[in-house]
């Protein structure tokens, strides 16, 4: 009796099996056809979701190359600043031994007589001083006569001078120079102003008292 009644159980759950396959499988196909059947409306709206999603990782994209191009850009201008202003310590020291051979040369011209050799071979080495400068870059400048500019002239005084328009370079002390046309150092400048006028002495009036 008990072996009959768990190849009753047996023959049940065997029975079970194949029809839960079915329900699983006819699930399957349903949803299937639920997908098939989707509306146009539907379908529109997942090709609408897609498209933002390309358009998302393009403008990614293109941000990206952007940013690598400034990137390149940046690194391009920053070489080319040590290649252009990579001496400009070395120029700096130079510049004061030129500052004193042109000092030279002023005082040799004022006794020229006596000096004439030595002006000549001065005056030699000073334009190849100048030379060497201008293969880096370096460009000394005279500001004589020029309006006065605080970007490339630093006042050191005034003087007064009825000869030219106030603000002007009367005198320099000291040339200024660029580098690349990047400016290196000022001009040490005198500036004009318009002189002052004169008081008259007072005049007397009346005559000696006696």
């Amino acid at each position: 009796m008990g072996e009959e009644q768990i190849d009753l159980k047996q023959t049940k759950d065997e029975d079970a099996a194949p029809q839960e396959k079915v329900t699983a499988a006819a699930e399957d196909t349903e949803a299937k056809e639920a997908e098939t059947q989707k509306t146009p409306a539907s379908l529109e709206k997942e090709l609408a979701a897609c498209r933002a999603e390309v358009e998302k990782y393009k403008d990614l994209h293109l941000r990206v190359c952007a940013d690598l191009e400034n990137y390149r850009k940046r690194a391009r201008k920053e070489k080319d600043e040590v290649l252009r202003f990579g001496n400009e310590g070395l120029i700096r020291e130079l510049l004061p031994v030129l500052d004193n051979l042109e000092r030279a040369i002023d005082h040799a011209r004022q006794e020229q007589r006596e000096s004439e050799g030595l002006l000549q071979g001065v005056e030699m080495i000073v334009d190849q001083f100048l030379k060497a400068l201008e293969k880096f870059g370096a460009v000394p400048f005279n500001a004589m006569g020029e309006g006065f500019d605080p970007a490339r002239h630093e006042a050191m005084g005034q003087m007064e001078s009825a000869e030219h328009p106030p603000n002007t370079v009367v005198q320099v002390l000291q040339k200024g120079c660029l580098l690349n046309d990047r400016l290196l150092r000022p001009a040490l400048v005198m500036v004009s102003r318009v002189p002052q006028e004169k008081t008259p002495p007072p005049i007397e009036i009346g005559g000696d008292d006696h």
